[in-house]
């Protein structure tokens, strides 16, 4: 539990200070954009003053080549100057199109007017003015985006690299699974046909029947969890079986191994109880185990579990309901995960294989469907009806 709590605030502060960064990009961005702004208003007051000198008869051939070239200069800002009417008289550094230039034209005049930037009057005396309207230049218009574009290819490289490493992580992971259930497998097959054996050599002796058949009863369910940990990494060999059988074998083993004061119930119409499921029957009996065994010690050892099945958007749903003391919403999720465990001894692995049996091996899904502390919880596994069969018409 530790472990995913540290793993939260680690996942906080990549996140804080990923926005910390943004934020200061932006910041650093939106001063550089506000500054060269007003460097282009400025430049485009010298402009207005420049054209205005121009039309001076008084200027010696110095001063109308400096005043030409500052007009000339002006390469990034477009600009057009009109009048009162809005009849245009100039206009630089627009792209003009092939047909429609006037429309074109005025259309960029309205922008220019609806745009933040006050116009610059330019008098040319006797009462007549012009005004220069004047836009954002293209330098400027991607400096405003520059940051934008940048974050989100910054954001699109983590997210490559996290699920790159994710995937990487998670084959190491699974190949660490297969190992340590292959050599669960093998270490439990050896002592287990031992074991059958000496059973044999009891029976021959005389030994009490009812005892060697109880005893012959666990070996060979040692034997169904061998096999169960050697078909983990292997391709799951599914068949067709009775919901209702099944979940009927489990219960009677379960009986005999739990508490007495846990009760088992089924909910289900009688219609739906002849519905067939396609599954690996060795692998799906564990994860009704585990979710059985996880219900029991939730109870602690008296309760009722209750099952019920049929169809949910066209999936078939098995739900597992107990009457124990409830997973806080918070850890929904959490409890699926390897190594949590609320046991002083536990391992942290049972609902982490249910998960892996059952979205891997069969396709479906698993969550909590509700839960709340003091009032139990209530599994529910969906499998796909088109690979699982269909009820019964």
């Amino acid at each position: 539990m530790e472990l995913y709590s540290r793993k939260k605030w680690w996942k906080f502060f990549f996140m804080a200070g990923a926005l910390l960064i943004g934020a200061a990009s932006l910041f650093y961005t939106n001063r550089l954009t506000a500054q060269l702004r007003d460097q282009e208003t400025r430049k485009m007051e010298l402009w207005a003053k420049a054209n205005r000198l121009f039309t001076r008869p008084d200027l010696d051939d110095q001063s109308l080549e400096l005043i030409f070239e500052i007009i000339q200069n002006n390469n990034t800002v477009p600009l057009i100057i009109a009048d009162e009417n809005d009849t245009i008289y100039f206009f630089r550094n627009l792209k003009l199109p092939v047909k429609k230039e006037a429309e074109f034209l005025h259309r960029q005049l309205q922008k220019m007017k609806d745009g933040n930037r006050n116009p610059i009057t330019i008098d040319l005396g006797d009462g007549e003015r012009q005004y220069l309207y004047y836009a954002d230049s293209v330098m400027l218009i991607k400096l405003r985006w520059f940051p934008i574009v940048q974050l989100l290819v910054v954001m699109l490289f983590v997210l490559l690299a996290y699920w790159t490493f994710s995937v990487a992580r998670r084959w190491e992971q699974d190949q660490v699974w297969v190992g340590m259930a292959k050599e669960t497998a093998h270490q439990l097959g050896t002592p287990t046909s031992s074991l059958l054996g000496w059973l044999e050599v009891l029976s021959l002796k005389n030994t009490d029947a009812n005892l060697v058949d109880e005893m012959r009863h666990d070996v060979h369910r040692l034997q169904t969890i061998a096999d169960r940990f050697s078909k983990i990494g292997s391709p799951p060999h599914l068949e067709q079986v009775n919901l209702a059988n099944m979940l009927n074998d489990v219960i009677v083993y379960l009986s005999h191994r739990i508490s007495s004061r846990v009760q088992f119930r089924i909910e289900t119409e009688n219609q739906i109880k002849a519905m067939n499921v396609v599954v690996n029957r060795p692998l799906f009996e564990w994860v009704i185990e585990n979710l059985c065994k996880n219900s029991v010690d939730a109870m602690q050892g008296e309760g009722v579990i209750v099952f019920n099945w049929g169809v949910w958007h066209k999936k078939i749903f098995i739900d597992i309901s107990d009457t124990g003391k409830g997973i806080p919403r918070k850890i929904h999720n959490t409890i699926f995960k390897p190594g949590y465990t609320t046991k002083k001894r536990g391992w942290g692995l049972g609902l982490t294989l249910v998960r892996r049996i059952v979205e891997e091996y069969h396709n479906g899904r698993i969550f909590v469907k509700e839960s709340a502390p003091g009032k139990g919880t209530t599994f529910r596994i969906l499998l796909d009806s088109k690979e699982t069969g269909k009820l019964p018409v």
